[in-house]
């Protein structure tokens, strides 16, 4: 294991300090480090040097698995979210895709809320207006009583039900995994349909996985069936919602607010269109990123690796041979 080369690109792994660099160091690997997330071009150019990858969201598609043959003998994300990882190549060629669960629903809930938060009460605009020495108000919006909708009540979607409840507010879900023991603990009314959270929420969370179903999920036909003014809160991925029609739909107030923490283009251009309307949030793929978050997945991502190395079953893995 000692020689085992590694190439770890995930930015918090990196700059976040904490056990997940002992366990690095204890394993002995030899570590290159580069600033993901890292576009297929880079890793093209990289491939081939590694025995494995610790990584983000980096681009590995099958023209980087096939480069990275025969040296490449696992990859371990640092996450949950596989849609960057051509796994159906991986399985084909018999690399283990590993990753890590359960680390980070507690993290990527609470900052659901402080989109919605910040949305609701117009954080943005007070906190502008007093640092310029200003001291303009708007009126805001309470969240008690109002309904969200939560497409996708696995973990984080369970985590932000759980919080919506504290705020007073109903929470209603949709997932074709339906928990209901869950859903009678904590109160969680099950849709039907699509349609139907659509047309009953006040507010939209989405916490789906990435998928050719889901890609543009949120469009200009879908947010035709939402109320006039709904805020929708994307901590999932940013393709699926159709960026043109969310744009128009926040220009002329079908959607009241769009909170969102990932984009179809990670970072964005300086001219990305969301970038430049009020009643939109961007915040730059940070909702995982805290201390406890971190070091828990990259703990993982560590001992996901040392030992699947060892010749012992990892904590998860993504595909079967």
């Amino acid at each position: 294991m000692n020689s085992t080369r590694v190439l770890l690109t995930t930015t918090s792994f990196q700059d976040t300090p904490g056990r997940h660099h002992d366990l690095m160091a204890a394993a002995g690997f030899e570590v290159v480090c580069e600033r993901g997330p890292l576009p297929e071009a880079r890793m093209l150019e990289l491939a081939g040097q590694f025995d494995a990858f610790i990584c983000g969201d980096d681009a590995i598609t099958r023209a980087v698995i096939e480069k990275s043959l025969p040296r490449l003998k696992v990859i371990s994300k640092y996450g949950i979210g596989l849609d960057k990882i051509d796994v159906k190549s991986a399985t084909e060629f018999k690399i283990p895709v590993l990753f890590t669960p359960g680390v980070n629903h507690t993290t990527v809930a609470e900052h659901c809320f402080l989109l919605l938060l910040a949305l609701e009460k117009n954080f943005l605009f007070h906190c502008d207006s007093t640092r310029s020495g200003g001291w303009k108000r708007k009126t805001g919006h309470e969240v008690m009583g109002k309904t969200i909708g939560i497409i996708g009540v696995g973990r984080i979607g369970k985590e932000v039900a759980i919080r919506a409840r504290a705020f007073g507010m109903e929470p209603v879900g949709f997932d074709l995994y339906w928990d209901d023991k869950f859903a009678a603990e904590h109160g969680v009314r099950r849709a039907a349909s699509l349609d139907e959270i659509f047309a009953c929420s006040d507010y939209l969370s989405l916490h789906t996985n990435l998928t050719p179903e889901t890609r543009d999920m949120i469009c200009a036909a879908s947010i035709g069936k939402m109320k006039k003014g709904v805020i929708i809160l994307n901590c999932a991925r940013g393709e699926i919602v159709h960026t043109d029609d969310m744009v128009a739909a926040l220009q002329s107030g079908e959607v009241a607010g769009y909170g969102t923490d990932v984009l179809e283009h990670e970072p964005p251009s300086p001219d990305h269109p969301l970038l430049k309307l009020t009643n939109c949030i961007v915040t730059p793929h940070i909702g995982s990123r805290t201390f406890e978050s971190v070091q828990r997945q990259a703990s993982c991502a560590v001992e996901n690796l040392t030992l699947f190395l060892a010749g012992q079953k990892p904590h998860a893995q993504a595909n079967t041979f």
